[in-house]
């Protein structure tokens, strides 16, 4: 069966089609932002590793577009760069790196006319993030500090478990007479902002560095930046994304949830400097607002997303909203606007993963800046279209279907699940590593991406009907899906997989265990399987609760374990492949091992377990990705589109 599979993804790469191979070297922009007169754009242009050379994480070089020369200069391109900023009242750009010979991350200067980059400070420990006061001579920033360590005779320490947690704190320091001192924020800071004259700070704090303190308790903090005190705080309990100063300095943009079950930080809200209680503004928005900057005292310009497409926009203080740039086909990621109102976007297309585009003031269309894979314009990709349909409740659910680049017949189909739930496809490039997409579209499948109920996008009301039902109505939609495709597009309702990472291998996990007859494989990847276990082995047991579950598992344990794939493996019909990181603290592997021994021993169906060592929540390094895309479309194939009953070989050739 080996032997087979590569000779059909030979025959395919002739046709210039998408492989495993290909995704490995696939680069993209990460990351943007524009100077403040909107003349130059500093982003990051991300590189991956030779899976075959070295498993290593990817590199992320510095570039600057020039708009008045329409010229790309690198930068940065021998080590990665983090955190990068044009510095106020200087003519250069700063950054954060840990180059070779550093003993944490520090931060970096390199002038815009080119040259070295010198490194500009060095804290005791590494640099997070920072910010820089608005004359360019004083820097606030995020990082650890250090604690005397107790001297023992024993000839090793046990790690005690949450006891003695790291906090990060922000501090301040002069660049013109370097002396370092510590702002007055209880917990754990996480993000820090000078307002425009530079003499308060507004400050994110949890109440620990636990992940899910981070998730459940950040508030912002008003801090004085001549006594380092607190002066005020935003009164708000929920998810927190990013925040904004207003350019008067009276007020504070921030984007969070609507309240603490709210799954995801995607409301705008309007907070005084004095604290207290913020206002929201557009509440029942269906959408999700992404990315926010002020356009001036009483408007912000805003990044949303509303089902799978994008859209940038004003939103005024007195709630009036205008979206004054949308292409259905571009899925923006991130932007950053200049004073003159210029914006500097990432995106994405059907075509091609995230590159620079810039949109200049009242255009109807953005320029596309970089092509970081001139070679995919040679692939030959399968077509993309939005699909909506109807769930088995009537409720409207909307979907991304990719179809193959040769169709013959009936076509297999793989489903592709999204984490979270609090997370969905946007209709822009959806292959990697562990999303078949164009991979699986090359090699004859069609590729389906529900946004099931649960997901954001649609508002608030949307992304809570899922809760206090898991794996109910939310995977029920995602059969709905796969019925409407087998009904309308061609689909063979016998070569039907599935694949997800987190909740979405969840999801992968209930249907190869509770409806196993509908599904003749499946890949799941960092899964739940037994959701009595998963409580209290995560990071996030809080988190869980308030926006998932709602209830306590300790209040009806049955119900959580008939919810469980674990409850159902004994039936389990549809060959597994189980994947997971070793270091995984979100879902512990011990979930992906109690599926398998469930399924191992319960039944004679075909399942399989692979641990990768040194990762987490899913793979970061360049041979354990590939690794793992060459295991998924082996899978797919040997199943779905050989009909095979033999189990693939253990080793896969990463030639």
């Amino acid at each position: 069966m080996l032997f087979m599979f590569f000779i059909a993804h030979t025959l395919f790469a002739q046709e210039n089609v998408l492989t495993p191979q290909d995704v490995a070297k696939i680069e993209y922009i990460t990351n943007a932002v524009i100077s403040k007169n909107g003349d130059k754009v500093a982003y990051q242009h991300l590189v991956p590793m030779d899976p075959g050379e070295k498993n290593a994480t990817a590199k992320v070089y510095l570039y600057v577009y020039d708009r008045s020369t329409k010229t790309t200069s690198p930068y940065i391109t021998d080590y990665s760069t983090n955190n990068i900023s044009f510095r106020p009242g200087h003519n250069s750009i700063t950054f954060t790196a840990r180059k070779e010979n550093d003993k944490s991350t520090a931060l970096y200067e390199i002038s815009l006319g080119g040259g070295e980059a010198q490194k500009l400070y060095e804290f005791d420990n590494s640099i997070s993030s920072y910010d820089w006061h608005p004359n360019g001579t004083k820097l606030a920033f995020v990082s650890h500090k250090s604690e005397e360590k107790e001297d023992s005779n024993l000839p090793y320490q046990p790690e005690v478990y949450e006891n003695d947690l790291r906090k990060s704190m922000v501090f301040i320091v002069d660049m013109n007479n370097p002396s370092t001192r510590e702002l007055n924020v209880e917990g754990h800071a996480t993000a820090v902002q000078w307002n425009p004259d530079g003499g308060k700070l507004a400050v994110s704090a949890a109440p620990s560095s636990l992940v899910d303190d981070f998730y459940t308790g950040q508030k912002i903090y008003i801090i004085d930046a001549s006594t380092s005190n607190v002066t005020a705080q935003v009164d708000h309990r929920a998810k927190l994304g990013e925040f904004k100063w207003s350019p008067d300095g009276r007020q504070i943009a921030f984007i969070a949830g609507q309240d603490q079950h709210d799954p995801i930080d995607g409301r705008i809200f309007i907070a005084n400097v004095t604290g207290g209680s913020p206002q929201i503004l557009q509440e029942d928005f269906k959408g999700k607002f992404d990315g926010i900057s002020w356009r001036d005292n009483n408007t912000l310009t805003f990044l949303a997303s509303e089902g799978v497409y994008s859209s940038l926009g004003t939103l005024g203080l007195n709630g009036k909203m205008n979206k004054f740039y949308q292409n259905d086909n571009l899925n923006i990621t991130g932007f950053s606007m200049s004073d003159n109102n210029r914006i500097a976007f990432v995106g994405n297309t059907a075509q091609h993963p995230n590159e620079l585009f810039i949109l200049e003031p009242k255009a109807s269309s953005a320029n596309r800046i970089t092509t970081s894979n001139p070679w995919l314009q040679n692939e030959k990709l399968g077509k993309q279209e939005v699909v909506t349909y109807k769930a088995s409740d009537g409720l409207e659910i909307q979907g991304i279907l990719i179809h193959p680049v040769n169709k013959s017949g009936n076509t297999p189909l793989i489903t592709v699940v999204h984490g979270g739930p609090e997370a969905h496809y946007g209709n822009g490039w959806l292959t990697a590593y562990s999303m078949p997409g164009q991979m699986g579209a090359g090699d004859g499948f069609a590729v389906f991406y529900p946004n099931y109920r649960g997901s954001t996008g649609r508002g608030v009301e949307f992304a809570k009907t899922s809760q206090g039902d898991p794996a109910g109505k939310e995977f029920d939609d995602i059969i709905d899906g796969i019925d409407f495709l087998i009904q309308n597009n061609g689909i063979d309702k016998d070569k039907v997989g599935v694949t997800g990472g987190s909740y979405g291998g969840y999801a992968t996990a209930w249907m190869a265990t509770r409806h196993t007859d509908r599904f003749a494989a499946g890949v799941m990847s960092v899964g739940i399987s037994n959701n009595i276990s998963k409580w209290g082995t995560s990071d996030i047991p809080e988190e869980m609760f308030l926006v998932h579950s709602r209830k306590r598992i300790w209040d009806d344990y049955q119900f959580f374990l008939e919810r469980s794939p674990i409850y159902y493996a004994d039936q389990s019909k549809t060959p597994l492949l189980i994947l997971h990181g070793k270091e995984d603290t979100r879902v512990d592997p011990g979930q992906s091992y109690e599926l398998y021994r469930h399924i191992k021993t319960r039944t004679d169906n075909p399942v399989r377990l692979v641990l990768y060592p040194g990762e987490g929540h899913g793979n970061r390094k360049s041979t354990a990705r590939y690794d793992f895309s060459l295991r998924m479309m082996r899978w797919f194939n040997t199943y779905l589109k050989n009909g095979s009953s033999e189990i693939p070989p253990t080793k896969v050739s990463l030639n």
